[in-house]
């Protein structure tokens, strides 16, 4: 039976954002999983090192969230958002302009982080033109930026791969340096601070008034390697948006639900963005609900009479879906009574210490940490900050070595990514660790015995 599914995963299945002879090579199939682990189909089990890409909380099979589908389905699976609403869409609504920043008060329900950021693409382009001044129509994107695979989020990106392979299919955005420190000359993460804004208003004075938006990810630059913002660049940014008469769209798919010890990670500079995205961590890793809230001032843009074309012509058939809304619901509920946010950001201390002992490897340059998003860069030498050739595959092969030890994540080139459940006991941390640890120095080990071999 085993062999049998393996054989038919190679036979049928094409893997997002996977070569598949690779996974032809070294096949994985998950089976179940319960608490911060899962198990495949050989019985053997691992720790969930990022969070399933980046989105469970709580645990697997937690029981309220399974308890909340179960009751949902007795009701209905699914109507359509198309001109109505349902139960649980319009009580989430409610919930997340609660909980989100003070300015945004209106829900756009999706599927996905990537149409979310998409959905905010299309409401700013077109939110100038409904007020009259539609030559505002071009984005600026953060360099590295990544917002999604879809093209209006690849376009708004800085993924130098995407743009090379799809460029012909997109749209052209102006690109905004962001301080990454570790790779700064002067370390200084002021001063990189600072040349970035500089840059960034420079860009904003010459071509303010065909700029309908600017796209940016919370805090922490996730696909680019986990870069974490240098404190006040997010709120030099909103300032410069504002100044310049530009709106402000803030990817926080990643980062929001309480990931980085926020529930959304702009409130750690109290930054109020135009349009914020959302999703990921919305449903506690469950199904497939994103958002993309925004202003009044924007919403009342689009609401007139029908002839007067003004309509947001966007929605997807699952949109709104009711089993999704209603695990969303208990989820953002188990937030409030197991105090998850606090809970992390009291966490994050004993992480930063648990992390704190890869510094004595020899080829781990860069610990970057933001609550619960960490990235472990990994370089050829440490004092020169050179990398590991790309064709070495280092992050991929420490990734396979902490899969062979019994826990998952998913490499960002040569950045070892941590995301663990939120609920990870400090037990399971100091756990997880350790076996990254071990990775790191089995693969770093077996790589300079190589090098010393072929000089």
């Amino acid at each position: 039976m085993t062999h049998d599914l393996i054989e038919k995963s190679k036979k049928h299945l094409w893997l997002p954002f996977t070569q598949m002879k690779d996974y032809d090579l070294d096949p994985l199939i998950i089976e179940s999983g319960n608490g911060i682990k899962v198990k495949d189909i050989n019985g053997k089990e691992y720790f969930d090192g990022f969070s399933s890409v980046w989105l469970n909380v709580h645990g697997h099979r937690k029981k309220e969230l399974d308890q909340a589908i179960k009751d949902q389905l007795e009701k209905i699976a699914h109507s359509t958002l198309l001109g109505m609403t349902n139960v649980p869409a319009t009580k989430l609504a409610e919930k997340l302009v609660e909980i989100s920043p003070d300015n945004l008060t209106r829900v756009f329900f999706s599927d996905s982080g990537a149409e979310a950021m998409e959905i905010a693409l299309k409401m700013a382009f077109q939110y100038w033109k409904n007020v009259g001044k539609s030559q505002k129509q071009k984005f600026v994107s953060m360099q590295d930026g990544y917002h999604g695979d879809t093209i209006g989020a690849v376009s708004v990106g800085a993924v130098e791969l995407f743009h090379r392979v799809y460029g012909p299919l997109m749209f052209e955005s102006f690109k905004a340096p962001i301080p990454y420190v570790y790779r700064s000359k002067s370390e200084d993460s002021k001063q990189c601070r600072d040349e970035c804004l500089q840059k960034l208003e420079e860009l904003l004075k010459v071509h303010h008034e065909e700029i309908a938006a600017l796209t940016i990810e919370s805090m922490v630059q996730g696909a680019a390697g986990m870069i974490v913002m240098p404190s006040g660049f997010l709120a030099g940014v909103r300032a410069l948006c504002t100044k310049y008469d530009v709106l402000m769209i803030v990817d926080e798919v990643a980062t929001g639900f309480g990931r980085t010890g926020k529930m959304f990670a702009c409130e750690h500079e109290n930054v109020q963005p135009d349009l914020m995205a959302a999703g990921k961590g919305i449903t506690g890793g469950y199904l497939p609900i994103a958002v993309t809230f925004t202003t009044e001032q924007i919403y009342e843009a689009f609401y007139d009479d029908y002839e007067k074309l003004k309509t947001f012509f966007h929605g997807h058939s699952y949109t709104g879906n009711q089993l999704g809304c209603a695990v969303a619901l208990e989820n953002l509920r188990l937030f409030e009574t197991d105090e998850i946010v606090q809970t992390v950001e009291n966490k994050s201390e004993e992480l930063k210490e648990i992390l704190s002992d890869l510094h004595s490897l020899t080829h781990v340059g860069d610990i970057r940490q933001l609550g619960f998003m960490c990235g472990i860069e990994l370089v050829q030498d440490k004092l020169t900050k050179t990398p590991f050739l790309f064709k070495k595959r280092i992050g991929y092969k420490v990734s396979l070595k902490m899969r062979e030890l019994g826990m998952l994540t998913r490499p960002l080139g040569n950045v070892i990514v941590f995301m663990p459940p939120l609920v990870s006991t400090k037990d399971e941390l100091e756990t997880m660790v350790n076996i990254m640890k071990e990775a790191i120095e089995v693969v770093c080990q077996e790589e300079e015995a190589v090098f010393v071999h072929d000089i």
